[in-house]
């Protein structure tokens, strides 16, 4: 019997970095401390300075420190900030769309400099970092909302979080003490390491990444297994980190998950592990950032369908696939699968898109997660032609749960 992916990272001992792809920027980071030398962190934080930091700077900061942010060792400078905000690129001229900061309170700034060492804590004071900071610099709401999101409105959930932090930033290296669980799915949340190790004991020369915040649906299945046809391995890699307070909860999605992937894929070529990342609905610049998220986890292509990570009406339904055009795609180093709206085709009796049937609008069966959602709140089941009956079956029982 073949052995799952998913054993092959959880006994996999990495010696150096495995997988199909270089990480971005060529080195694999890894600012993780454990044993001894986290314990004397952790004795050394008792007398730092403190910044405390929310679920979604926590998200990052772990993101920074297993290397999915690669190559990225702490928070950004105001160099970086700058580049990114100006030219959508790092200082030296690597692709990245969204800063990745340290916001500080002007209370918790006024004990703080650069040069001295800070201890980063959650809010229920645990210590999950020490920051050795470089600089502190202001930052501009305004221009980052408009070039991060494309407008300045606060009811945009991506700028009304960005809002809600400090009015400085911190930039610094960081060395990571938090032992804690973040994803909630400890036994999901596979690290870049982990998943290269994986695509490598499995022989994937070739990995396709799928970013979720939804039930997977028939029309995210079709996008799957079309890109299936061209890789060896699918990476099914739901973001379970801070969502929207009407996105459906990542324990109902993972069950969900769990159900059709034992069904209706095969399992020798799947691996589903969770991304315990903030969502940011910024539309067309956090696809560019959940591929780069995706060639450091080794990933070599990347689906982007309708409106990815879009929110309400402040994007194109193709803004995510075109901004890829503006990259330098050879520095990006991971292939976007730019995929057209599927539907569930009445006259073929099966999912397809404008290029594979000839089908009257009429005839169309459009698939959505916001319409899944609205069909669970009005107490309707999902049909067939939306999802799989099963999955289907675990969506009304959560539902009805929570009535």
């Amino acid at each position: 019997m073949t052995e799952s992916p998913k054993g092959a990272a959880e006994r996999a001992v990495v010696a150096e970095v495995a997988g199909p792809i270089a990480p971005y920027g060529g080195t694999l980071v890894d600012r993780v401390v454990t044993g001894e030398a986290r314990t004397r962190l952790l004795a050394e934080a008792a007398s730092l300075p403190r910044i405390e930091i929310p679920s979604r700077i926590l998200a990052d900061l772990y993101l920074i420190s297993v290397g999915a942010l690669s190559p990225l060792e702490g928070f950004m400078s105001s160099a970086d900030y700058e580049a990114v905000l100006d030219r959508m690129t790092l200082e030296n001229g690597l692709p990245w769309s969204i800063p990745v900061v340290l916001p500080i309170s002007s209370e918790e700034e006024a004990s703080v400099a650069p040069g001295d060492r800070v201890a980063l804590v959650t809010a229920e004071g645990d210590v999950a970092a020490i920051v050795d900071v470089t600089e502190i610099y202001d930052r501009d709401l305004e221009r980052e909302s408009r070039q991060v999101y494309g407008t300045e409105d606060e009811a945009h959930p991506g700028v009304a979080a960005i809002r809600a932090l400090g009015s400085r930033y911190v930039a610094g290296p960081v060395s990571y003490v938090y032992e804690g669980d973040i994803s909630g799915f400890p036994a999901d949340n596979l690290t870049p390491a982990q998943t290269r190790a994986a695509f490598d004991e499995a022989g994937w020369r070739t990995v396709v990444a799928f970013q979720t915040r939804n039930p997977i649906h028939r029309a995210h299945e079709y996008l799957q297994k079309c890109a299936l046809e061209i890789v060896e391995g699918l990476l099914v890699h739901p973001l379970v980190g801070e969502t929207k307070s009407d996105d459906i909860p990542a324990d109902i999605r993972m069950e969900c998950y769990r159900t059709i992937l034992d069904l209706y894929y095969p399992g020798d070529r799947v691996l589903l592990s969770v991304l315990p990342a903030a969502m940011r609905y910024a539309g067309p610049k956090e696809a560019i950032f959940h591929a780069i998220i995706r060639r450091n986890y080794g990933c070599t292509h990347f689906i982007v369908g309708r409106d990815h990570a879009g929110v309400g009406d402040y994007y194109g339904t193709y803004d995510a696939q075109e901004i890829f055009d503006e990259v330098d795609t050879d520095l990006l180093g991971i292939v976007p699968l730019k995929f057209e709206h599927a539907f569930w085709c009445k006259r073929t009796g099966q999912m397809a898109s404008n290029k594979t049937t000839p089908s009257s609008p009429e005839e169309r069966v459009f698939l959505s997660g916001t319409k899944v959602r609205e069909m669970l709140s009005n107490g309707e089941r999902p049909p067939a032609e939306f999802t799989r009956p099963e999955v289907a079956d675990v969506l009304m029982k959560a539902y009805r749960n929570t009535e």
